[in-house]
């Protein structure tokens, strides 16, 4: 046998390997991912037993059988359908119109795409679109009748899960699913929307409103506590700058009252039995002071604290912030004047103090230098003699008689008013005598002397006699 028979074999198997590989290649049907393949024909049963009318293969690969096998594709690209729904009528009984706009495609959930191949396949996309329009607008309709305007209007959210819900599920039974739903615009005959949108313009307006002035409020407010931190701050500082005068001043007042004390020291022992009588008094009145300054202190704190009370009150309708800023100041500025006065006072009264206890203290040195108090006595008056003359003296010194007028006959004892007069004058002045026993003491002998009588004073005066005239 020659070779030709063989190559003409292997020709002939090579060329039928061929067809057969280029056969199963061309009924080799790769699906893409934007379409659905849908086998008909001959297909496989369910797991259940039950038949079926077509297999859908969504990506992937599948081999058609020739003779009793075919196939074709259904394409996934979405669709927008327009819904332009009209006089639908509302659960109140308003009919609205709502125009909307849905988007749908071919499902590629199992089962689904069963129900797509058995009921779109070989249908154009108009076509699809017009069935899946009617089922829309049914669905819509029984939606908008089960709720409120203020449903639709106001949740959105509920009215487009309900028509989802219920428009899903009806598309579902075509093979299509539910995409998007976008609602364009709600309107009634009626203008009821329009009366609840103007009622939620007019409360978002107010809102908006209590919004500015509660903002502005906040503003206020932090504007008045950093102008009452500033007050308070300031007050403070001026406390403590008053404060430190105050015990300056006290230290430099402690200082002039021992100079005052060292110049003084040589007059006390002349005044220190005056100042002793007067120290009790003095006491008494500076504590009466100090009771009085207190009293009016507490008045003048409880009044202007009931001013800026007040004052507060009625500034509460405008700022209430700032007024509580402004009385809390005005308290502690009131504090701080009062501690002011109160440390001028209780500076001075130390002072007072301190000159009465040298006064005292120099008294009792008098008193055990002269043995007892009653020649102690005896000493201070004895150097005030020269004063006390000189007191008795000044008493008709200034006394000044231009002219006396006395109509006198003359009485039988030889002595006459004038000089009766003259005499009870000079009587009037009290004798040194009877000045040092009126103070419980007596005169030394040596100044007392033998007793006198007294010497008529002479007064020269003019006299003018007037004789009696009988008519």
């Amino acid at each position: 046998m020659g070779p030709w028979p063989i190559i003409g074999i292997v020709v002939i198997v090579v060329v039928l390997v061929l067809s057969v590989l280029g056969f199963i290649v061309s009924r080799t049907k790769k699906c893409p991912s934007d379409k659905i393949l849908v086998v008909y024909g001959r297909v496989t049963a369910n797991q259940d037993g039950s038949k079926r009318s077509a297999d859908c293969v969504h990506g992937g690969v599948k081999f058609i059988i020739p003779f009793i096998q075919a196939y074709q594709f259904m394409d996934l690209t979405p669709m927008s359908i327009s819904v332009d729904l009209k006089s639908a009528l509302s659960k109140q009984n308003i009919r609205i119109d709502v125009p909307s706009v849905f988007t749908v495609g071919i499902s590629t959930e199992n089962g689904v795409m069963q129900n797509a191949a058995e009921r779109l396949l070989g249908l154009r996309m108009n076509e699809i679109e017009t069935l899946a329009k009617d089922i829309i607008f049914g669905q819509l309709r029984l939606v908008i009748a089960t709720m409120e305007i203020e449903e639709i209007n106001t949740d959105r959210d509920k009215f487009l899960e309900a028509v989802a819900r219920n428009v899903e599920l009806e598309l579902k039974k075509i093979g299509l699913r539910l995409i998007n739903v976008n609602v364009v615009d709600i309107k009634d005959e009626s203008g009821y929307i329009d009366a609840l949108g103007k009622e939620a313009a007019a409360k978002a307006i107010n809102e908006a409103k209590k919004s500015v002035a509660e903002k502005n409020r906040d503003g206020a407010i932090g504007e008045a506590n950093a102008y009452m931190d500033q007050r308070i701050k300031v007050a403070e500082a001026n406390q403590v700058a008053i404060s430190g005068e105050n015990v300056s001043l006290g230290k430099v007042a402690q200082s002039d009252a021992a100079r005052r004390e060292e110049q003084a020291e040589a007059k006390r022992k002349a005044e220190t039995a005056e100042k002793i009588a007067t120290a009790k008094v003095l006491e008494d009145s500076y504590r009466a002071e100090e009771i009085a300054e207190r009293a009016r202190f507490d008045r003048e704190k409880a009044t202007l604290e009931a001013n800026d009370i007040v004052s507060a009150e009625i500034e509460k309708q405008k700022r209430i912030i700032e007024a509580d800023a402004v009385a809390e100041t005005a308290r502690r500025e009131a504090k701080g004047h009062a501690d002011a006065i109160y440390a001028k006072l209780e500076a001075e009264a130390k002072g007072s103090f301190e000159i009465l206890s040298k006064q005292a203290e120099g008294f009792a040195r008098l008193i055990k230098s002269a043995g007892d108090p009653q020649s102690a006595v005896q000493l201070l008056i004895t150097d005030k003699l020269e004063k006390l003359v000189e007191i008795q003296v000044e008493a008709i010194k200034n006394l000044k008689i231009d002219k006396v007028t006395v109509w006198d006959s003359g009485n039988k004892d030889g002595s006459s008013s004038t000089a009766n007069f003259a005499q009870s004058l000079l009587k009037s002045l009290p004798p040194l005598q009877d000045l040092y026993k009126s103070a419980g003491l007596n005169l030394p002998p040596f100044l007392v002397g033998k007793e006198e009588k007294p010497i008529e004073p002479v007064v020269e005066v003019e006299v003018k006699e007037e004789k009696k005239t009988k008519k």
